[in-house]
């Protein structure tokens, strides 16, 4: 099929995808993922165990080569999670490890590559519908933004089973034909010990690099770091472009809408800030009522994007329902400002991270910041807490050295506006996150 053209049309490579559990050609790949394909042709779904290893790209690659659309699963689902995937995708087969396991079939044939659920904050986890056209829009635009080539040797750990890991990190090489070693864990050691030109990584994975000098200076002969799926804190921005010569590159998006706004290879990085939107895609800032706001780099509003990355819909018994758009425009949920040069920087999500307090508003991100500036503090989460006066307070929980919470509140307020000091901060020995590093606010603002 068209997404994937660059197995037919490239040349061989004998290590073209290379995991812990092994490595493939790219004719080894074709050949297997064709055989695959052959024994799931006309299935309405299929669903994958998406470990880190050669056979979920076997997998993904076969689905893909027989138009089937695929469902992956995160191999450390709980036993709900996984069997509400399964039941509200109505996949007619689950494959896992190179088996195939049949399922009764409860839908109809479903046009479309991937169906991704979500993490599932607001409720029961809900399928994200994408076509092929929207992967190839989205690939074409990063492959233009970020210079990526057949020549580029892909490197990452990521899980496999969301857009940052899957979509990017494994469809993005077969499409362009690139070779890709997977490290199986993201660890700055594997990342190190790893041979590349690209390497694809999240906030965390980052922060542990940065924090491992010798592990970070063996990526200077990269072309690109790229971070994605969280906000990179600016020491980490700093201390990676120290130790590796490279500034990383940063981009922005979503399930929803694949990748919309990144940095470019051959232009600048701003730490904090994601960049311009890919060619094609066009954003705007709203505010609560949906009345446009000015891009002055300063006013913080409703992140709305349109192009042709966008989901078809959401799963749903019935078939696919579409996305409720306002004038063909998609609500991220995400608050940013842009500059009058078109550079964005995320605030984060408007429920938890645009925090209004005593007739401000506030982006947490901007605060969280300020704290990792300090000596003693190693990781840092800012949330609104609902109060009787300010209506939401500016909390912080921290992982620090030994180091007192007013003393945190006094170097942020030396820092910033006196109103986006914390109010309070929280000394916790870790904070909670998903898979893909992302710290889970929600569990903070119930503690």
């Amino acid at each position: 099929m068209r997404l994937l053209a660059s197995l037919y049309e490239s040349a061989d490579l004998p290590d073209a995808v290379v995991t812990p559990s092994g490595s493939l050609s790219r004719h080894d790949l074709l050949e297997q993922a064709s055989r695959l394909a052959g024994r799931i042709a006309g299935a309405p779904i299929v669903a994958v165990e998406a470990t880190p290893d050669l056979s979920t790209v076997v997998a993904v690659t076969g689905a893909l080569l027989a138009g089937v659309p695929i469902v992956p699963i995160p191999p450390d689902a709980g036993d709900l999670e996984r069997a509400h995937i399964l039941r509200d995708s109505g996949a007619a087969a689950l494959l896992s490890g190179g088996d195939l396991a049949e399922l009764p079939v409860t839908r109809e044939t479903l046009d479309a590559a991937l169906v991704l659920y979500t993490s599932g904050t607001t409720g029961a986890p809900k399928g994200v519908v994408i076509s092929p056209g929207a992967i190839a829009a989205d690939l074409d635009a990063l492959a233009g933004a970020w210079q990526w080539t057949a020549d580029d040797t892909l490197v990452h750990g990521l899980p496999l089973y969301h857009v940052h890991g899957l979509v990017l990190g494994v469809l993005g090489p077969l499409r362009l034909g690139c070779r890709l070693i997977h490290t199986g864990r993201p660890t700055p050691q594997a990342y190190a010990a790893a041979p590349g030109t690209v390497y694809f990584g999240v906030p965390t994975v980052w922060s542990r690099i940065a924090a491992d000098p010798a592990a970070a200076r063996a990526l200077a002969p990269a072309r690109l770091l790229v971070s994605g799926s969280a906000p990179l804190p600016a020491p980490v921005f700093d201390g990676l472009a120290a130790l590796t010569g490279r500034s990383p590159v940063e981009r922005y998006g979503m399930t929803e809408t694949l990748i919309t706004v990144s940095a470019r290879a051959g232009g600048e990085r701003r730490p904090g800030q994601v960049g311009l939107p890919l060619p094609g895609v066009g954003t705007r800032l709203v505010d609560e009522s949906g009345a446009p706001l000015p891009s002055d780099g300063v006013t913080i509003g409703h992140l709305q994007v349109q192009g042709p990355t966008l989901l078809d819909g959401y799963l749903s018994p019935d078939g696919v329902r579409p996305p409720e758009l306002t004038g063909g425009w998609f609500p991220t949920g995400d608050v940013a400002t842009i500059a009058p040069d078109g550079w964005h920087r995320i605030v984060g999500r408007a429920s938890t991270d645009l925090i209004k307090t005593g007739g401000y508003r506030v982006g947490a991100g901007e605060v969280e910041d300020a704290l990792l500036l300090h000596p003693a503090v190693r990781e840092a989460a800012v949330v609104g807490i609902p109060h009787p006066d300010l209506g939401e307070q500016i909390t912080a929980f921290v992982v620090a050295d030994p180091v007192a919470p007013a003393d945190l509140i006094d170097f942020v307020a030396a820092r910033l506006a006196a109103h986006k000091r914390p109010r309070a901060v929280h000394l916790v020995d870790g904070l909670p996150r998903n898979a893909m590093g992302k710290v889970q606010k929600s569990l903070l603002i119930a503690h």
